[in-house]
Formats: structure tokens, C-alpha cells, sequence
């Protein structure tokens, strides 16, 4: 059964938006306050603080923080794998040596 959705009114960077989830005010709350502090760091660089501007940049930080991630945790998957490959390798070895 799917959550009920809820809509919210927040503000980034000063700007209005809306947003209807099924997120629970803690989530939204985290979301809003991530975004906002991305778009204020990237509002100090950008230069005469186009909102435009500093929007794109806070994009392009957001998806490389998820790339990174996602980079991260197929690294960690892989090493699992190759992990679970050599214990099952060494259990069918010893069964074989049990047997033998």
C-alpha cells in the first residue's frame, strides 16, 4: 500500500516551490536543507550571484557527490562478490577433500 502523499512549501535560495511526496517531514526538512545549503555555497562563488548560475553549479555538485557514491558503493559490491566467489570456491574445495 503506498504512502499517502503530502504537499510542502519550502524555500531554496529565497525561491518558493512545492513539492508533493509521500516523504516524511524529516526527509523533506533533510532534502531542503541540503539543496539550500548547495545553492548558498555555490551563490558565494558564482559571480554577481545569478541564481541561474549557482543552480547549475549546485547540479553538477549534487550529481557528483551521487556519482562518486554510486562509484564508491560498485567498488564495495565488486569486492563482496569477489568475497563470496573465493569462500564458495574454498567450501566446494574442502567438501572435495572430505570426500576424497
Amino acid at each position: 500500500m503506498a504512502s499517502e502523499k503530502k504537499t510542502y512549501d519550502f524555500l531554496i535560495a529565497g525561491v518558493p516551490y512545492k513539492l508533493r511526496t509521500s516523504h516524511d517531514d524529516a526527509t523533506v526538512q533533510e532534502l531542503v536543507d541540503f539543496v539550500n545549503n548547495k545553492m548558498n555555497q555555490a551563490m558565494s562563488v558564482t559571480k554577481y550571484g545569478s541564481f541561474q548560475n549557482a543552480a547549475v553549479l549546485t547540479a553538477l555538485n549534487v550529481a557528483e557527490e551521487l556519482i562518486l557514491l554510486k562509484r564508491k558503493a560498485h567498488r564495495e559490491l565488486e569486492k563482496i562478490e569477489e568475497k563470496a566467489l573465493k569462500l564458495s570456491m574454498d567450501l566446494e574445495n574442502s567438501k572435495l577433500n572430505k570426500s576424497v
